[in-house]
């Protein structure tokens, strides 16, 4: 396997980690209430406002989970692999980034 290939698939890894505890996370304490009328209304499944694009969030989230990555964070594919690659050294520092020890 291409060096480069394994790395970016570590880091993907590491990616869908962070994603899947945000999303446990918010879950848990906002009781479920992810997303806002119109997303129950289209069908809006709740994990994709983690993933996908920001007008998504703005659209379909609740208000409660709009303030929750307010205070929390909503980390883009690109900017996790950003800090990823800057910051190897097991955490991603800032308020609004959670530390890799803490996904797991």
């Amino acid at each position: 396997m291409d060096a480069a290939f394994e790395t970016y698939s570590l880091m993907r890894a590491d990616f869908e980690l962070y994603r899947h505890s945000s999303f446990l996370r918010a879950h848990t304490e906002l009781r479920g209430e992810l997303v806002n009328d119109a997303g129950r209304a289209a069908r809006i499944d709740p994990v994709s406002l983690f993933l996908g694009p920001r007008y998504r969030v703005d659209r379909y989230a609740s208000e409660e989970l709009k303030a929750w990555f307010a205070e929390h964070g909503r980390l883009t594919v690109e900017e996790f692999e950003m800090q990823w690659w800057n910051g190897r050294d097991g955490g991603l520092g800032a308020p609004d980034r959670i530390a890799l020890a803490e996904i797991a």
